[in-house]
């Protein structure tokens, strides 16, 4: 690591203060990317702003939503009996994440910042139609992401909850790198009355995407069989050791078809 200040403020007119007039300084929530870069030399802030004392943790109920603190862990949210009640394929995907110990040290806001294009809220996020609330304003999940490891998000703002439309049905299916445990390919379906949303993550170079045709199909009829003679383009998918654009190609089908089975 190079030499770095490091702040821990209690409030978040303070973090923001830091981030704004220093422009090499940068946010730490769970450090579960960030870390692993400073430790490989990768990044040099002048500052390391500590989020953890802000009070951006918990998660709150209504009868169509589910908000979700910034700072709150995914162990949080897939031990929550109240996300359990309202959205169970958020609290299945939360505890899908990485290992035990980066769950217990990862945070949602951490995550969404960072738009890892393998990572698992932001298919969520799109596909529940989320809201990602920051210091400065409300940003629509069709606004925020904004290709790989790049959102919405202007320098020096923080992400400080995620609110969640609570769906008619839902589930999330992963298939999963067995190292990282990141998502080769994972799928987040959401039905509401106004029709289906399919996202998928892992598959894609520019990241998180909506999957239209998938969506037509299921809101016409919500059934596995509605999707299966819809091929996916491998055009732009992810072609890597792990595995091929035209195989990301077919795991999206077949875990989408998982996934409505589930819901």
């Amino acid at each position: 690591m190079y030499d770095f200040a490091y702040e821990k403020p209690a409030e978040l007119a303070a973090a923001v203060a830091t981030l704004k007039t220093d422009g090499e300084a940068k946010a730490l929530a769970g450090g579960q990317t960030f870390i692993p870069v400073l430790k490989q030399r990768l990044n040099k802030p002048t500052t390391v702003v500590d989020l953890a004392k802000l009070g951006l943790v918990g998660i709150t109920v209504t009868a169509t939503t589910v908000t979700i603190g910034a700072m709150t862990t995914h162990s949080a949210v897939a031990a929550s009996a109240e996300v359990k009640k309202a959205i169970p394929a958020l609290a299945a995907l939360a505890g899908q994440i990485g290992d035990f110990q980066v769950r217990h040290r990862g945070t949602i806001g951490g995550s969404l910042a960072n738009n890892d294009p393998s990572a698992c809220y932001p298919s969520a996020a799109l596909a529940l139609g989320a809201t990602i609330t920051t210091d400065r304003r409300s940003i629509a999940a069709e606004d925020y992401f904004q290709g790989m490891f790049t959102t919405a998000l202007e320098d020096g703002e923080l992400i400080t909850s995620v609110s969640f439309p609570i769906p008619e049905r839902a589930a999330y299916m992963k298939f999963r790198n067995p190292a990282s445990r990141y998502a080769m390919v994972g799928v987040f379906v959401a039905k509401f009355p106004a029709g289906v949303r399919v996202a998928i993550t892992g598959a894609s170079q520019s990241g998180v995407f909506r999957h239209a045709d998938f969506e037509k199909a299921l809101s016409a009829n919500f059934s596995a069989g509605a999707i299966a003679g819809i091929k996916t383009p491998a055009d732009g998918l992810n072609s890597d050791i792990h595995a091929s654009a035209e195989y990301r190609a077919h795991l999206i089908g077949v875990m989408t078809k998982r996934a409505v089975e589930a819901a």
